[in-house]
């Protein structure tokens, strides 16, 4: 198990911390690292960079003010398996439809599609647009556009 620690990207103010996991697994970290937003009590961050610090890990983020947490239809997860939502992304939209819930048992399956630049279902070709993890509701999100279609 490791250290985590949320720092705010604020030079000035000594990088204040955030929040702080200290039993996480590197496994959990690195699908952290993965992430683009992060979803705690409401707020929304957005990851400026990360790194190593002597005693564990260090995400630095700034507040996203732009972004909003909720989505109307959305399900929480369990945290009992890995949660993923699919959904489709449109600029200036508040809301951003759901397009497919994965659920996986490993870590790996799930880093492996965060860091994919696209996914394909159903014959469709789904492009990163960004990720986030939604402690809230114990899920990731991948937000894409639609790309060509498969046959």
């Amino acid at each position: 198990m490791a250290r985590l620690v949320y720092r705010l990207a604020d030079e000035q103010s000594g990088h204040p911390q955030l929040y702080h996991y200290n039993q996480i697994t590197k496994d959990e970290i690195m699908l952290r690292f993965a992430c683009d937003y992060y979803v705690k009590d409401g707020g929304v961050y957005e990851k400026s960079y990360c790194g190593t610090e002597p005693d564990g890990y260090v995400i630095y983020v700034e507040e996203a003010v732009e972004e909003s947490a909720a989505q109307p239809e959305a399900a929480a997860g369990s945290w009992r398996g890995i949660r993923v939502e699919l959904r489709q992304y449109e600029e200036h939209a508040s809301f951003s439809p759901l397009i497919r819930i994965f659920d996986y048992n490993e870590e790996e399956a799930v880093l492996l599609l965060l860091l994919s630049d696209v996914c394909t279902v159903d014959g469709t070709l789904w492009e990163k647009v960004s990720t986030e993890i939604d402690e809230d509701r114990k899920l990731y999100v991948y937000y894409a556009r639609e790309g060509e279609h498969h046959g």
